[in-house]
């Protein structure tokens, strides 16, 4: 039987050991390229956002002479005023207290397009703008009404310094209202019964399918003439100050701006529910003084836009699906 060579098994251990480290000398070179590769991507991810989606960001990061130079601040009320909208008085409030804060704030345009929403919503934004302007006297703030400025919208300028719109804005709706629908007719017609169980004796006043009563109609015109003269209280309050100094506080006395209708803005300035007629750029350069404008409206973040958008595009693929399940079965 032969034997083998000592150094032939100590050249196999060698050599093995020596694969095994190179081969562990390029596994992390491998990584640290890898790790090169992403922080590279992210630069250019963060320098991409920068460019393209923070633009004014980026130029004043760039800028020394922006970074010492006043802004007018503005705050956006956009769309339906709801507890759970961007138009809520959390989103709006808290981008009130942040514009008012900066130092570099010369004053505040809230830019409103909304059709109203909800009284109690528009009435914290309200009272937090008195007090905010009590607290900040030297930083004045303006409404600018953009499309339409109805209802709970005119409820929230009411409260500005002075308000300004467009010609063709559309202006006012204040007014309280209630609706819905009555079903009892139709289940007459077609013998369906109600069956309700209530512990109280008008606990079911508003279901649309029971016969309303006039002791309830009474009662609910009674809560609306309530809420509508508080909203009235608060827009002659708001506009006292603007309507006296322009000496036309007797405007205030008109019944008919407090009536639900609606004006364009030519006609609201001629009303007395604005006081002249301009856009944001126009208030912030001839009005504040300061023409560069900071935004501190409510942003939804990245990742909430990113959920939304990819909430939307599941469903939209879902529902094509379906649809073409269906198809397939008929």
């Amino acid at each position: 039987m032969s034997k083998k060579p000592e150094n032939l098994d100590e050249n196999w251990e060698r050599d093995a050991l020596r694969r095994l480290a190179f081969a562990t000398l390029n596994e992390q070179r491998r990584a640290r390229r890898w790790r090169i590769f992403f922080v590279l991507l992210f630069f250019i991810y963060l320098f991409v956002s920068l460019v393209f989606l923070q633009p004014d960001l980026l130029k004043e990061l760039m800028d020394k002479e922006a970074l010492n130079q006043k802004h007018t601040a503005v705050v956006e009320v956009k769309g339906v005023i709801a507890d759970d909208s961007e138009a809520s008085a959390d989103h709006i409030v808290s981008g009130l207290r942040k514009a008012f804060k900066d130092e570099k704030t010369a004053g505040i345009i809230i830019r409103i397009n909304s059709p109203g929403g909800s009284p109690v919503q528009a009435g914290y934004i309200y009272n937090e703008i008195k007090r905010l302007r009590k607290k900040y006297p030297k930083i004045p703030l303006y409404a600018v009404i953009t499309d339409i400025c109805a209802s709970g919208g005119y409820y929230i300028a009411a409260a500005a310094d002075k308000i300004y719109a467009d010609q063709a804005s559309l202006v006012g709706s204040i007014g309280v209202l209630m609706n819905g629908f009555g079903f009892v007719g139709a289940m007459k017609k077609l013998g369906i019964e109600r069956r309700l169980l209530t512990a109280g004796e008008h606990k079911g006043f508003l279901d649309s399918f029971s016969a309303m009563k006039s002791e309830e109609v009474a009662h609910v015109q009674e809560m609306l003439n309530e809420i509508h003269q508080q909203f009235i209280k608060r827009v002659k309050d708001g506009r006292e100050k603007s309507l006296k100094e322009a000496g036309k506080l007797e405007l205030l006395n008109n019944p008919e701006l407090f009536s639900g209708l609606i004006w364009t803005g030519e006609k609201a300035k001629q009303l007395g529910l604005v006081d002249d007629l301009a856009s944001t750029s126009e208030v912030a350069r001839e009005i504040i003084k300061a023409e560069k404008i900071k935004d501190f409206s409510y942003k939804p973040s990245y990742l909430d836009r990113f959920a939304e958008r990819l909430g939307a595009t599941m469903a939209s693929t879902l529902a094509q699906q379906l649809k073409l399940k269906s198809g397939t079965l008929e």
